[in-house]
């Protein structure tokens, strides 16, 4: 009889023959080509899991993408003005101005739907282990297509810089994306950015080639610093993260707006249209949201409703709104009144 080895993967003690890693992931019914593999704190490229060994007391994980975290971008009109209203992050162009999440919702077909009634360009997603005791399970790839769709790994649930760059790590060889949401966590009851641990791990991941796009404190100060930290967009909170409670510091989103020089756009807070269309009034160049859709009593509804949102308020900052004042003013002239 072979001897067999023993290892932990993803937390759970197993007995394995000897192989490479690539032999594991596929003994686990499971596709090397779509999950990533930590081996003993180093990521194992994926071009090397065939040729790289497991050994005895190996400690592996195994990740791959999940729905989770904050987003969404809405689809711009259909005439060639609204067409060429476009707008770009680390060189990638966009129309679409909402950004979607993948959490919360019934399943993965809903969550697609919602996607698609949203007009969502970019969705976010979250690095989890693979559940290696139901390795059939559904898997969100299936349903969103990530070459239809841009994937924007996100570091939910990471509280110190260093959890986040390794998940970030993680999710390039995964899926090889290099454009990444950062967020660090100060604490669980709030979900406040730890600003401190943000601008750590934001230098690092972009000294290492990563494009972060950064949730942050409404902070123009802190947006700033974020920049020179290498970001490539700043996404200050307009509210607690799925608390709905809308848009609670315009004044100094609208400062941060008017001082960055990278994209800016609200995430987290949002609860119903009305608040994206502040946000977009507010001259930011998207809104990322998750939790107003997923938990609306009629998700695509509420999709549609906040691609329409985010347009009008798009199309309301471009306007220039009038000017307010103390007093009314008719609309039509007093003279020659009968």
């Amino acid at each position: 009889m072979t001897d067999l080895l023993s290892l932990t993967v993803n937390g759970e003690l197993r007995r394995a023959k000897a192989g490479t890693v690539a032999d594991l992931v596929r003994s686990l019914e499971l596709d090397p080509a779509k999950v990533a593999v930590e081996r003993n704190g180093e990521i194992v490229p994926r071009s090397a899991l065939a040729a790289v060994a497991v050994a005895e007391g190996d400690v592996l994980e195994i990740v791959h993408f999940v729905g989770g975290g904050q987003g969404a971008v809405a689809a711009s009109g259909a005439d060639n003005k609204d067409d060429a209203d476009t707008w770009t992050v680390a060189g990638r162009t966009f129309r679409s101005r909402l950004i979607v999440g993948t959490g919360k919702y019934k399943d993965f077909a809903q969550n697609a739907a919602a996607v698609a009634a949203a007009g969502a360009e970019i969705v976010t997603v979250a690095v989890r282990r693979v559940n290696v005791s139901d390795p059939k399970a559904p898997m969100l790839t299936d349903f969103i297509d990530p070459t239809k769709i841009t994937y924007l790994p996100n570091t939910a649930g990471c509280f110190t810089a260093e959890d986040a760059i390794r998940t970030l790590r993680l999710a390039r060889e995964a899926g090889g994306w290099d454009l990444v949401k950062l967020e660090v966590l100060g604490e669980a009851r709030t979900l406040y950015p730890d600003m401190r641990e943000t601008l750590k791990a934001c230098e690092v991941l972009s000294n290492e080639g990563f494009l972060p796009m950064v949730y942050c404190t409404d902070d123009p100060i802190g947006a700033k610093q974020l920049e020179s930290a290498g970001a490539v967009a700043v996404m200050p909170l307009g509210a607690p993260i799925g608390s709905g409670l809308g848009i609670q510091n315009r004044v100094t989103i609208r400062l941060i707006v008017e001082g960055a020089s990278v994209p800016v756009l609200v995430d987290a807070g949002v609860g119903t249209a009305s608040d994206a269309a502040v946000a977009m009034e507010l001259g930011c160049d998207g809104v990322l949201m998750n939790t107003a859709i997923a938990e609306a009593k009629d998700p695509l509804r509420m999709a549609r409703a906040m691609k329409l949102a985010v347009e009008a308020g798009r199309h309301a900052y471009l306007s220039g709104r009038m000017a307010t004042r103390k007093y009314a003013d008719p609309s039509s002239p007093l003279a020659g009144l009968i």
